[in-house]
C-alpha cells in the first residue's frame, strides 16, 4: 500500500450547512448526489451525509452509534490493486467491513478498519485521475 491519501470522507449533519462554511472559509466545492467534492492540493476533501458515510463503510449499527465521522480513502490505479490492498490489509490485522464490489455509482471499491476501527476506503475510480506521485485530481462535474 503506498504512503498516502486520496480523499478525507468527512461525514457531517448537515451536508449544505457544511458546504456554506466551507465556502465561506473561500473553498470552492462541486456537489454532486448530495456529496460535496473539494480539491485540496493532491487530494480532495469530501462532505457526505454521516449515516451514508457510517452505512457504505459497511460498519454495523452498534458500530456506526460510535462511528466519528471520517473515512480516509486511497485510490489505486486498477481493481485488481483495491483486491491486493484488501487483502494485504486484512493480512495485517485490518477488519473488511465492505467487501470489494462495483458500486451504484460505477466504480470499484471496499473498506478496511483498521484495529482501532478507523475505516480506510480503497477504490478505483477512473473518473478521478491519479499523476504519476498518486496525487488526485477531481474532475470537473459540471462537464461530467
Amino acid at each position: 500500500m503506498e504512503q498516502r491519501i486520496s480523499l478525507v470522507t468527512l461525514g457531517v449533519s448537515d451536508v449544505a450547512r457544511s458546504r456554506a462554511f466551507y465556502e465561506a472559509l473561500g473553498w470552492r466545492g462541486q456537489e454532486v448526489e448530495e456529496t460535496v467534492f473539494f480539491q485540496a492540493g493532491g487530494l480532495a476533501l469530501v462532505l457526505w451525509g454521516r449515516d451514508k458515510l457510517a452505512r457504505d463503510c459497511g460498519l454495523p449499527d452498534e458500530a456506526a452509534a460510535g462511528f466519528g465521522g471520517i473515512a480516509l480513502a486511497q485510490n489505486v490505479r486498477s481493481d485488481a490493486e483495491v483486491d491486493e490492498l484488501l487483502a494485504a490489509a486484512q493480512r495485517a490485522g485490518a477488519t473488511i467491513t465492505k467487501a470489494a464490489a462495483t458500486n451504484a455509482i460505477g466504480f470499484y471499491s471496499g473498506v478496511f478498519t483498521d484495529p482501532d476501527g478507523h475505516a480506510w476506503e480503497i477504490a478505483h475510480n477512473p473518473g478521478f485521475t491519479l499523476a504519476a506521485d498518486g496525487s488526485l485530481t477531481i474532475p470537473d462535474f459540471g462537464t461530467a
